[in-house]
């Protein structure tokens, strides 16, 4: 061949000769030569022959290399690092090296390379210092060798498919880092790997088995744990994404054979896991290597490559493998069991795994999950409900969806009569109320909503019943003592016909509770179904009822009513169990304690046997003698602290609070909260799943919170360790991400009965000793009021006390929410409590805003109070002079929560900081957190000025700028009056009268008097409302001076009109009360204000009169009706009137006109203003006098100077020198009322004498007054003197009248129409006027029977007033005047015995009076017919009949 003779010329010189290199031979073949087919051939040939006789590639890259390379090999190569190989030689040759190996052996080069480089990964593994990891020396050669391969892949130089190929050939020498570190470099990835292996199966148990070691390691401390635990989450996501690809994901070859091996390995970990917990928690490789797989289902390593789809149906899946591994347990199995699996009992690497694989599906699907197994698949039951526990334990939105189930379920089982519908909502419902009333409710409560009434699943048919029965009847078998003790005390409502079914499964079910020694007869007292606990001992339930009764005893004082009930109605227990308990013999303390006081008061009531009684007291006596010398009597030995469950209790928090420096133990945390949960329930005692918190309402007494000494110990505990948790947790990582323990935590209290005690411990820190606490329990307590809020639907409201007790500032009126009511505990009275809120408020806002930052504003219209918000603004704008001028935000991103001990000055930076960060001031524009003026009005009220903080001059100061700088010229929109001095006006006084109305008043009691003013806590804000009310009259002033329209009547009054309004008027006792506890603050107010107020708004006429309108008003509508004397006004609204009277006369132009003016529009409008000034003339006209004599140096008015007329014509009457009584009469007869009042009782009959010359209408009004003193002796309960007194007073006008032949019955048919007596009825409150028949019968004996008999009229009013009478007694207010009367006053009689007498009195008349008498009989009784239908009938008769009608005559029946 053409070729030959130089190849052999070289040849033949070999090493006698100097070889040639490869250029010098081409050298004379530059010339071209003419193309020729054969000559192509044979140089293919001979190229084969050469590469045949070199197979070796070291040899080969000898020869074809430079001089420079002559001893370079591939194992070189390897050995080299990767910076050495790129940079020390050319990647030409290699390529070149490759292309002529390959075209020599007629293979095409990707094959050729991939069998070298899979030859090479097998000798790197070679050796392995591990069985999946690879040593440094080996990561340092494959990298290399990877480098290599990345270059000639990207030539397209290599072959993955036949590379993955070579490779599983030498699989069991393969390291699994190898494989993983190939799939990293992007030389070929795992999938493409898995794909290519020849043998599925094999496949799949070398996967499975390098796994498992991989997941060993995990658990292990190693530098290289972090390049691990990511060859885990690679794996994991690759067999995920396999095993459930996306819809949308393009298919590799194969699909459904990767699918099936990824389904597998899957499964065959889950399964190698489960099964290494079901052998026990025991530190072995199996048990870290199962450990290690189930922290793959953690979120983060879980995520990445795989799409949404494919996460969830992975995660389903999961689940549905989980419940149905192995499911060898039946259901007769899973009822006995249930309860030792709950949460707090299943183990921990559960627990998480169920967390991780709920939270990725969400409760909703997860309990749809459940139903899709449990009615397709067999089930393993313990997973099944150790599931169901972490379900609701962890998710409390999944308490609704549970229910829901629950009713399908039940709902399927009664249409279908389906059996295993039945069984599994039971189960469900047990297992659910196993973990706690605070994630599902009881199961006593279940039972009874499901079957306790004719709506329940069963009423529907006879079938129905019988399939209850039956279920439950197969039940008894294996169900523990409790939930037959359920069914038995709380039976499904069955009708009377079928109630046999009923009977014959209480015996069946009370015959198993014997052969289970549970005996239904010793049912504690106090002993609670719905406890999902054991069944105690006789003994120990009975112990357990003892303590429980000595608790009530020493709340109440009296034998419990269970007591009472178990000695009557269960003897047997009484005697048998409780009063051995209670009598167990010990050394008796000198000073009896509680439960010797509960035994005497039981023996005194003769509860306890005799024989029983002394045989305690001589076992007693016994005991002392034996007694040790240094022992204490009532005290007995302590156990080990440890081993009691408060000393447990303690440790599991202790427990907690170390898992605090590692915020990703979520799930370890989870099981340590269900630990302290069951622990919390065994210090607590059998009661602490009671139902107490199923109640819509706790009661507590914020004035007097008490606590047992138990429940302290526990709550204080427990507050303590949720403040320490709370101080190490954030010590590491700041609360937005704290794992939720603290929302666990808060759980917990929330679902024990020792909730109402935590809210009585907070009573007792936050109201009574918050100023006294700590930094770390302020900051702790505040969080902990954050998580209640956020708590707050699940938690039932809270009535802070006794009706009295008002709700606080800034509260509702009645039951509040937990946020409410906790605001309500906090107080801004003095400096240390202000500057306790301060700190409270500031620690809760910022641990809101920081714990929710994503969405700030829902979580603090959520967790907090608005009122906490108004309060915070409140003392920042109080406290702090800069927080009153508008200052530029701080635009941070977010606040800091620092739990240190914060001194002063640290507090009150944190609250400035937080005052001034800009999100804060954006939260605070939102309505419902509005500072508004009401709102300031009602915190301000509360400061109690000696002992503020503020000293009088700063508090003035901020007076005037809240008040007229910041609220008064604001928006109503945005909480202020719009300018509106009258709206200001109008809220401060009504904020006051509700303030003296509340328990907020200062030293108030309940039993105190209301004293308006009584501190000086109020002054100041009285100095401002008087300040407006003179503002208020100036701007009137003012209108009028211009003629400007100006309202006639005083906003004070109008205020004064709608509140009272807004109270009915009813004749109830309370009713009554609040309306004149309310006129009391109005009078007072009143009096507080300025007199010219009572004066009303100038008239624009001259002179300058008084517009008294709405004064006369109130006192004729109300005050009028509050009087105690009778006909007269109390002394100080009487001064405070002329007081203004005086203050407007001397503005005016001409004072004595404005004064007679007044004083003559007061005779026809409001006369009782007059006769309260005859009253109180003698301290009133000192004052008039001075003042007016003082100013315009004249006699009085002639108006005042008529009142002072007639009290000197009743003192000269008095004193035997009678002169003309002056007119109006009705005047002159007051003011000698009220003097005879001053008289011995034998001197008013020679007193009156003197009258014989009088007018009449003097006598008449006279005897009006008279009559008003009569009714005010009774309803006043005065002496009987007075009371007599006023009989003989009335007795002796009477006889002056009828001896003058002076009709008084006009007394008594009192109109407003009638112009000369009318304005009497506005002289005498509306009781006294109501009462009047009782005082028309209280006098008959004084009345003349001449008179009775001639007098046309005395008929017609006497049937009045008797049938008022009876109508008086029909409404009861007859009780109101002779039952404390006749006690007090020593009378004789009742309400029955005078209405009899009154009839008697009427039916001997009858007969008497003419015929004409009885004229407008009918007329008269119109209506009435049925307060007395036979005298209604005598009457008619006797007007139908002759003149010879005899009223005892008998009727002519034939």
């Amino acid at each position: 061949m053409s070729g030959s003779p130089a190849w052999a010329a070289a040849a033949r010189d070999g090493p006698l000769g100097l070889r040639k290199s490869w250029t010098e031979l081409l050298a004379g073949r530059v010339k071209k030569q003419k193309y020729d087919p054969e000559r192509e051939q044979k140089l293919k040939d001979s190229a084969l022959q050469l590469l045949r006789y070199h197979q070796n590639m070291n040899d080969l890259l000898l020869e074809v290399e430079d001089p420079q390379c002559k001893k370079l090999c591939l194992s070189k190569l390897i050995d080299c690092d990767s910076a050495s190989a790129a940079s020390g030689h050319s990647s030409s040759f290699i390529r070149s090296a490759f292309r002529d190996q390959a075209s020599r052996l007629g293979v095409p080069v990707g094959l050729l390379s991939a069998r070298v480089f899979a030859c090479s990964v097998r000798q790197v593994c070679l050796e392995p210092s591990h069985p999946v990891l690879l040593s440094s020396e080996q990561r340092k050669k494959l990298s290399s060798l990877l480098e290599i391969a990345l270059h000639l892949l990207a030539h397209n130089m290599f072959s993955r498919l036949t590379f993955c190929q070579e490779l599983w050939k030498v699989q069991n020498s393969l390291l699994l880092e190898a494989v993983w570190s190939l799939h990293v470099h992007r030389v070929v990835s795992l999938q493409e790997l898995l794909q290519s292996h020849p043998d599925m199966q094999a496949m799949t148990t070398w996967l499975f088995r390098n796994l498992c070691a991989l997941c060993e390691q995990i658990e292990m401390p190693s530098p290289s744990s972090d390049a691990t635990k990511a060859m885990l989450s690679g794996f994991v996501q690759l067999l995920v994404s396999s095993a459930f690809p996306q819809s949308s994901e393009p298919r590799l070859g194969e699909p459904e054979k990767m699918t099936q091996v990824a389904t597998d390995v899957l499964q065959r970990m889950l399964t190698f896991a489960l099964d290494t917990l079901d052998a026990g928690p025991q530190v072995t490789s199996a048990y870290q290597a199962a450990r290690g797989w189930l922290s793959a289902y953690s979120a983060h390593a879980c995520c990445g490559v795989i799409g949404v789809d494919s996460h969830k149906r992975f995660f389903s899946h999961t689940l549905t493998q989980i419940l149905t591994h192995r499911p060898v347990l039946k259901v007769s199995d899973a009822i006995q069991m249930q309860k030792e699996w709950s949460f707090a009992k299943t183990c921990q690497e559960l627990t998480t795994l169920y967390c991780r694989v709920l939270v990725m599906l969400g409760p909703g699907e997860s309990v749809g999950r459940l139903q899709e197994v449990l009615e397709t698949q067999e089930v393993n039951w313990q997973y099944v409900l150790s599931c169901l526990s972490t379900l609701v334990v962890c998710f409390p939105e999944a308490q609704q969806h549970l229910k829901d189930w629950v009713a399908s379920l039940m709902a399927h089982a009664f249409e279908s009569y389906h059996l295993d519908s039945m069984v599994t909502a039971f189960l469900v419902v047990r297992q659910a109320t196993l973990e706690g009333p605070f994630v599902f409710p009881s199961y006593a409560d279940w039972f009874k909503e499901s079957f306790g009434s004719s709506l329940g699943y069963h009423s529907c048919s006879k079938k129905a019943l019988v399939f209850l029965f039956k279920f439950l009847s197969d039940l008894v078998p294996w169900e523990p003592p409790r939930y037959m003790q359920v069914h038995i005390f709380h039976p499904p409502l069955v009708p009377s016909k079928y109630h046999s079914l009923l009977t014959d499964y209480i015996s069946l079910a009370k015959t198993r509770l014997v052969d289970l020694k549970v005996s239904v007869e010793n049912l504690g007292l106090y002993e609670d179904l719905s406890s999902s606990g054991d069944v105690a001992e006789p003994q120990r339930q009975a112990m357990q009822d003892v303590e429980k009764a000595i608790m009530v005893f020493e709340q109440t004082g009296k034998i419990p009513m269970p007591v009472l009930e178990a000695s009557i109605f269960r003897r047997s227990y009484y005697l048998s169990r409780f009063l051995p308990a209670l009598l167990t013999p010990r050394v008796l303390p000198e000073v009896p304690d509680s439960r010797a006081a509960f035994i005497e008061t039981l023996r005194r009531a003769d509860k306890i046997p005799s024989s029983l009684y002394d045989a305690y007291c001589q076992a007693c006596a016994t005991a002392e003698e034996k007694q040790p010398e240094d022992a204490t009597p009532g005290k007995r030995p302590e156990p080990d602290q440890a081993e009691q469950p408060l000393g447990l209790l303690t440790a599991a928090l202790e427990e907690l609070r170390a898992l605090m420096t590692d915020p990703t133990q979520y799930d370890v945390m989870s099981a340590q909260v269900a630990v302290i949960s069951e622990r919390l329930s065994a210090a607590l005692g059998h009661n602490s799943d009671d139902s107490s918190l199923r109640r819509s309402k706790i009661q507590l007494n914020v004035l007097n919170p008490t606590l047992q000494r138990q429940d302290q110990a526990v709550v204080d505990l427990l507050l303590t360790a949720f403040c320490q948790n709370l101080m190490a947790a954030s010590s590491f990582v700041p609360p937005e991400r704290q794992s939720p323990w603290a929302v666990l935590f808060v759980r917990i209290l929330c679902g024990h009965v020792i909730f109402p005690a935590v809210l009585s411990r907070l009573c007792q820190l936050l109201y009574h000793q918050g100023p006294s606490l700590g930094a770390p329990h302020v900051l702790g307590l505040a969080a902990l009021a954050v998580h209640l809020g956020e708590s707050k639907s699940m938690l039932p409201e809270v009535d802070p006390g006794v009706p009295e007790v008002d709700p606080g500032v800034l509260a509702p009126a009645g039951s509040l929410c937990v946020p409410e009511f906790l605001n309500s505990l906090l107080t801004c009275r003095t400096r240390e409590s202000l500057l306790f809120c301060m700190k409270f408020c500031t620690a809760a806002i910022s641990y809101c805003l920081c714990k929710f930052s994503t969405q700030p504003h829902a979580a603090l219209q959520n967790c907090l109070s608005p009122g906490l918000i108004k309060r915070f603004q409140f003392i920042m704008l109080r406290v702090f002079s800069e927080a009153r001028t508008p200052c530029p935000p701080e635009h941070t991103e977010s606040l800091s929560w620092r739990p240190s001990n914060l001194p002063p000055a640290d507090w009150q930076s944190a609250a400035l900081s937080l005052w001034r960060w800009s999100s804060f001031q954006e939260l605070l524009k939102e309505k419902e957190f509005y500072l508004t003026y009401r709102d300031w009005v009602q915190l301000e009220l509360e400061i109690q000025p000696e002992v503020d903080i503020l000293s009088d001059t700063e508090r003035h100061d901020f007076h005037q700028w809240a008040i007229y700088e910041h609220f008064l010229p604001a928006p109503s929109a945005l909480g202020g009056c719009d300018g509106d001095l009258e709206a200001a006006f109008t809220v401060l006084v009504s904020e006051l009268m509700d303030f003296y109305q509340s328990s907020r008043s200062y030293n108030h009691s309940p039993d105190s008097d209301l004293v308006l003013g009584g501190r000086t806590g109020n002054e100041d804000i009285l100095s401002r409302l008087q300040e407006m009310a003179v503002d208020l009259e100036l701007d009137q002033g003012s209108s009028a001076a211009y003629g400007c329209s100006a309202s006639q009547s005083h906003i004070l009054f109008r205020l004064f009109r709608r509140r009272l309004h807004a109270l009915a008027k009813g004749h109830g006792t309370a009713s009554s009360l609040r309306r004149q506890r309310e006129l009391l603050v109005c009078k007072r107010l009143l009096l507080r204000l300025p007199p010219s107020v009572l004066m009303g708004s100038p008239q624009t006429r001259q002179p300058v009169s008084p517009n008294c309108e709405e004064f006369f008003n109130l006192v004729n509508s109300e005050l009028r009706n509050s009087c105690c004397h009778g006909s007269v006004l109390t002394h100080d609204i009487t001064m405070h009137f002329f007081r203004g009277l005086l203050t407007v006369c001397f503005r005016s132009e001409d004072p004595a006109l404005v004064a007679n003016m007044t004083l003559t529009e007061c005779q026809s409008k409001c006369p009782i203003i007059l006769t309260s000034a005859l009253l109180w003339w003698s301290s009133l006209e000192p004052v008039l006098c001075s003042r007016w004599k003082k100013c315009y140096q004249g006699t009085l008015p002639q108006e005042l100077q008529r009142l002072q007329e007639a009290r000197e014509f009743a003192s000269s009457l008095l004193s035997g020198s009678a002169s003309p009584a002056p007119s109006p009469a009705w005047i002159s007869a007051a003011a000698l009322h009220f003097a005879t009042r001053e008289v011995r009782t034998e001197n008013v009959r020679v007193h009156l004498k003197r009258l014989d010359c009088e007018r009449k209408e003097l006598l008449i009004f006279l005897l009006f007054f008279s009559l008003m003193s009569l009714l005010s002796s009774y309803l006043t309960q005065q002496d009987t003197a007075e009371h007599l007194k006023a009989m003989d007073t009335c007795a002796e006008v009477l006889v002056y009248l009828g001896r003058r032949k002076v009709s008084w019955l006009v007394l008594f048919q009192l109109t407003e129409t009638d112009a000369e007596l009318g304005h009497l009825l506005h002289l005498a409150p509306d009781q006294h006027t109501r009462l009047l028949p009782f005082a028309f019968y209280r006098l008959l004996s004084y009345f003349s029977e001449d008179a009775i008999i001639k007098e046309e009229a005395f008929l017609h009013v006497a049937v009045d007033m008797y049938l008022k009478l009876m109508q008086l007694f029909v409404d009861g207010e007859t009780r109101t005047v002779l039952p404390q009367a006749s006690k007090r006053l020593k009378l004789q009689g009742s309400p029955v015995q005078l209405i009899t007498e009154a009839r008697t009195f009427l039916l001997q008349l009858i007969p008497q009076c003419p015929k004409q008498h009885f004229s407008n009989m009918r007329e008269l009784l119109a209506g009435r017919e049925d307060c007395d239908p036979e005298m209604s009938t005598v009457l008619l008769q006797r007007w139908q009949a002759g003149p010879s009608f005899d009223l005892y005559q008998e009727p002519h029946l034939f």
